[in-house]
Order: structure tokens, then C-alpha cells, then sequence
């Protein structure tokens, strides 16, 4: 009854027993006499015929509704069996920068998922030091980090992009109509970043002796949070160099006025606006490389396919 009840649900979906055929790779007069089993097993009419067009009767329509419910319960249920019967479940542990606001890892986690759905994958979000900890004690499988130090003998380094650094500062800002900053000139202003509380002076450190930011610094547990915080007017934050934005976030264009280009201003979901500006030291915009890391004595099938995808995205 499951491979009938499939049958059903692709010739509903497809309007058409022809594609539906076509879909699940056996013949039209095949899959109609499948779904006329399927409606004598159950004992009521699942389709009407009207000319040459069929629509679903309403006990048709509960029973397509729910049956995709059931099927999908049904095949889970299989894969978790398999698991099981294997003694082992296969699973992805990859970490990811807290601060990280681009579009690519997401997208690689989907491709990774439609791919092999039998891979559990579990990702931990952490600042650079939590990730490279991670790594090292084999809680995770792979990073995706900023490479700020020097890559060790021990791991996999693929490089996948090198970006241009930004701030985030509220388009009300009157800062916000520069068409670049440094360092210094920001020396007064609070710098927001993205932490968990054991690694806020890591972080501070970290972003005083690479990047030259100077004064008080002010910390949120999430990029979300950090973001309000811009919006209110309590800092600006450092983008780590990234293309694209989360949905969350503004997407950043420039615009050309009187000569200069400048920030375009744009609503983000929050209702307010945020400006980015290109961050310079001296006459070129800073820039940070993004990498994924992989142990080499534990670069597992599926760590390798994963980074594969992910440098796809990134392009």
C-alpha cells in the first residue's frame, strides 16, 4: 500500500497520470490501476473524473493531506531503522564562526542535505579560539574560519575567499556618510562584536592587534543582537569580509553622490537602517581570508564532500 499511496500522491502532484508515470518510471495504465488498488483497499473514492480532468473528492483531499504527513513519518522511520541496525549513525560535526554573516554556509548545508540524507549534521557555533579548540579535541570534523595565524602542518587548509573588511555602523550615524574609515578614526566610537563571554578578551585582543581598533568594546552573544545593538546606535561592528548577508541583515550596495561613493542605506528586516563602510589602513581597503580546516589524519568522506560544496559557494 505505500508505493500505491506514493503513486497517489505523485499524480495529485503532478495533475496529470502521464507525468506521473513519467516521475515514478513505469507506465500510465500502470500507475491508474495502482491508484484504483489503492482506492479499493481503502473503500471511497479518492479522484473524480470530470471530462477529461479529475479532481479530488474531500475524502481524497483529507487522505492526500495527511498521507504526506504519514509517508514522510514512514520514511524517516526507515532511515532511523537503518541506522540503528548498523550499530552507528553517520554524523557531521562542523564549526562555524558566531560572527560569520554570509549567505555561503547556509547553502552549502543545504546542498550537503539534499545530497546525502542519511548524514546527520551537527553544527557548533563558536568564536575563532572555541573553534580551533573544538577542532583540536575532535568535537567538530571541520571549521569555517578566519585565518588569522599560522596553519599547522597538522590540518587541511582550503582557502576560499578573500574579502574585503567592512563596518556596520546606523545609517543616522553622521559617520555613515563616509565613503571609507580606518582604524583611528574610529577610535572614539564603541566597537560591537559577536562573543561568547569566555572568549571576549580572546576577541578583544584579537581585534585590537590585527585589525588596530582602539577604545571600549561592547559584546553580544549572537549576530542578531549585535546587529540591534547598530541599529540602536551604540557602535559600529566589524564585518568579517563576506559577499552576502543573512536574511536578518541588510543587503549592502553602493551608490555615487556628487562624485564620492558612498553606503546606499537600506531597510533591513528590523525596521531601521545600517550602513557598511569599507575599512581601510592607509590607501587600501583591509581585507581577512576565509578558510575551511580539516584534521588530515581524520579528513573523513564526508568533511572532504562538505568543503567541496562549501568552496562552490563561495566561489
Amino acid at each position: 500500500m505505500i508505493r500505491q499511496i506514493q503513486y497517489f500522491q505523485s499524480v495529485v502532484r503532478n495533475n496529470s497520470f502521464a507525468e506521473a508515470a513519467e516521475e515514478c518510471h513505469i507506465s500510465q495504465s500502470a500507475i491508474y490501476q495502482q491508484v484504483q488498488a489503492l482506492k479499493r483497499e481503502l473503500g471511497f473514492q479518492l479522484l473524480e473524473r470530470k471530462n477529461h480532468e479529475f479532481t479530488l473528492t474531500c475524502a481524497g483531499e483529507y487522505f492526500y493531506k495527511n498521507s504526506l504527513v504519514w509517508i514522510a513519518d514512514y520514511e524517516r522511520m526507515c532511515r532511523e531503522a537503518a541506522r540503528l541496525s548498523d550499530h552507528e549513525q553517520a554524523v557531521l560535526k562542523i564549526g562555524c564562526l558566531r560572527c560569520y554573516s554570509g549567505q555561503e554556509f547556509r547553502l552549502a548545508l543545504e546542498e550537503f542535505s539534499l545530497k546525502y540524507p542519511d548524514i546527520s549534521v551537527k553544527v557548533e557555533y563558536g568564536n575563532h579560539e572555541e573553534l580551533y579548540r573544538l577542532l583540536q579535541t575532535g568535537d567538530v570534523d571541520l571549521v569555517l574560519n578566519d585565518q588569522h595565524r599560522e596553519s599547522s602542518d597538522e590540518y587541511i587548509n582550503l582557502p576560499l575567499m578573500v574579502g574585503n573588511e567592512y563596518i556596520e555602523i546606523a545609517a543616522r550615524n553622521p559617520v555613515a556618510i563616509l565613503s571609507s574609515v580606518t582604524p583611528q578614526e574610529l577610535k572614539n566610537m564603541p566597537c560591537i562584536l559577536v562573543s561568547s563571554k569566555d572568549q571576549q578578551e580572546a576577541e578583544r585582543e584579537y581585534y585590537q592587534g590585527v585589525l588596530g581598533i582602539q577604545g571600549e568594546f561592547l559584546y553580544a552573544e549572537n549576530l542578531k543582537e549585535a546587529r540591534l545593538m547598530v541599529i540602536e546606535g551604540q557602535g559600529f561592528m566589524p564585518v568579517e569580509g563576506v559577499r552576502q548577508t543573512d536574511s536578518f541583515g541588510p543587503s549592502i550596495s553602493f551608490r555615487t553622490l556628487k562624485g564620492l561613493q558612498l553606503p546606499s542605506r537600506q531597510t533591513d528586516s528590523f525596521g531601521s537602517s545600517i550602513s557598511r563602510i569599507p575599512l581601510f589602513r592607509g590607501d587600501s581597503q583591509m581585507k581577512r581570508d576565509y578558510c575551511a580546516f580539516w584534521k588530515k589524519d581524520n579528513s573523513g568522506y564526508y568533511a572532504e564532500k562538505f568543503a567541496d560544496m562549501l568552496k562552490r559557494k563561495f566561489g
